[in-house]
């Protein structure tokens, strides 16, 4: 096999491949096993068919042209790692030459991962807000758990945040009912936004034996994109009132006996979580100002193979495309770029960082980290966790280097940047008192 390569652009190059037709036995080996299973002769065994006679039966043609997409394939891949190359999306690939006893010619522009250059990691600096957690905040968390343990008094009155409301909703689009939208006697608190969008602004003022409408739009799903009529029947409205935060209320809801320990621990706790959440916007801020201080040439096409097949089944419009395509673009260029890092640093995975990464990662989808595992394995999609891992300890290396401060001009110490350091916040069940402890493959044009 010969090989050449053309620089079309900086993504993307031309690759020119000649096979020697002996060469290709091993694809017109396995065309003819192939076709001796598919067709029946007589005399002679299914799958068991002498080459001869699929020849004369068949045509020898027939053969050639089911042996050239395994040649290309077996082919191109040897040319591109006797290259270098590395491939990003599918290559367009183009026969020019291919008959009986003469050499297999083809052609296969492609996408490649380009050459850049990568910014000094000293060079980026980063501000985030302060760790502080003022006494609005404690009260906040205060008054959460206070409703935990809050009553609901029916009242005849008009709905407001805070109130809890008891409903029925249904859905319909086109005078055909939303099946997904239809539900009867939901309870939901107002103001938690934690219904469709536009849902609390609708229902806010409502009464018992109203009936509030409003128009939402899906931006996923069967319906994505169109008009949903949604009608929602108040059937009570209920305040909640919440107890005295007092010391009774401490020994309640906590293993504390007076209302400032259980204040004191609030903030304890508010402050890991403040030190965690600037630490992860650390995180992100260095990430995007790594990127933004990286000239990285965009491979177009391999944007637009991924966009075209986001949109495979037609769904979606032009504002819609749009954000795909800025979404994959960001993410090619995030992954261009950590990438090269990982690989300029010398970065590798370790089993135990992956198996870490699998028990992050794991509850997401509801699964065990074992089944996870093997769902990784089935999927083919190991690898693909080793380049993520790879990359997070990329930009990991990143953060190392980076100058971090925040708003009142304190260095910030990443080192607290482990969800294990963090202490864990009140939950429901917390409350019981002093008892409580790369490429496709190609078909050829």
């Amino acid at each position: 096999m010969k090989s050449a390569v053309e620089t079309v652009s900086p993504s993307r190059v031309k690759l020119t491949v000649e096979v020697p037709f002996e060469e290709l036995k091993p694809a017109l080996d396995a065309a003819y096993k192939r076709i001796a299973a598919q067709i029946s002769v007589p005399g002679f065994r299914q799958g068991k068919v002498p080459n001869r006679v699929i020849d004369q039966r068949v045509g020898r043609a027939a053969v050639l042209d089911e042996a050239v997409n395994d040649a290309i394939n077996l082919n191109l891949d040897a040319a591109l790692r006797e290259n270098e190359i590395k491939l990003l999306g599918r290559p367009e690939v183009d026969v020019t030459t291919f008959e009986d006893n003469t050499p297999l010619a083809f052609t296969a522009e492609m996408d490649v991962v380009p050459d850049f250059e990568l910014p000094s990691y000293d060079s980026i600096e980063v501000t985030v807000d302060a760790a502080e957690v003022t006494d609005e905040d404690v009260d906040t968390q205060l008054d959460g758990l206070r409703g935990r343990f809050g009553t609901l008094l029916t009242v005849e009155r008009a709905a407001t945040t805070g109130d809890v409301l008891l409903f029925d909703i249904s859905g319909e689009h086109e005078g055909d009912a939303v099946e997904d939208l239809v539900a009867s006697a939901l309870s939901y608190e107002l103001g938690t936004e934690g219904m469709l969008p536009g849902f609390d602004e609708a229902l806010e003022g409502a009464s018992a034996g109203d009936i509030r409408t409003f128009t939402f739009t899906p931006d996923g799903g069967e319906y994505e994109g169109k008009d949903i009529a949604v009608t929602v029947e108040v059937s009570t409205v209920r305040e909640r009132l919440l107890p005295e935060a007092d010391d009774a209320f401490a020994q309640l809801a906590s293993e504390f006996d007076t209302i400032d320990e259980l204040k004191d621990d609030l903030r304890t706790r508010l402050a890991g979580v403040k030190v965690l959440e600037q630490g992860y916007a650390a995180r992100e801020k260095v990430a995007e100002a790594l990127l933004a201080a990286t000239d990285v040439p965009i491979p177009e096409g391999a944007i637009a193979q991924q966009v075209e097949d986001h949109f495979g089944d037609g769904h979606g419009d032009e504002a819609h495309r749009a954000e795909v395509e800025t979404q994959t673009r960001d993410s090619l260029k995030s992954q261009l770029v950590l990438d090269k890092i990982a690989e300029t640093e010398d970065l590798s995975v370790s089993e135990a960082e992956l198996s870490s990464w699998l028990v992050s990662q794991a509850p997401r989808y509801g699964l065990s980290p074992d089944q996870f595992a093997q769902e990784l394995v089935n999927a083919g999609q190991v690898p693909a966790a080793v380049a993520e891992v790879r990359r997070a300890k990329a930009l990991a290396h990143v953060l190392e280097h980076a100058t971090i401060v925040d708003s009142e001009g304190n260095a910030v110490d990443l080192g607290a940047l482990n969800p294990a350091d963090l202490p864990v916040a009140y939950d429901e069940d917390d409350h019981a008192g002093h008892d409580h402890d790369d490429h496709e493959g190609h078909d050829h044009d």
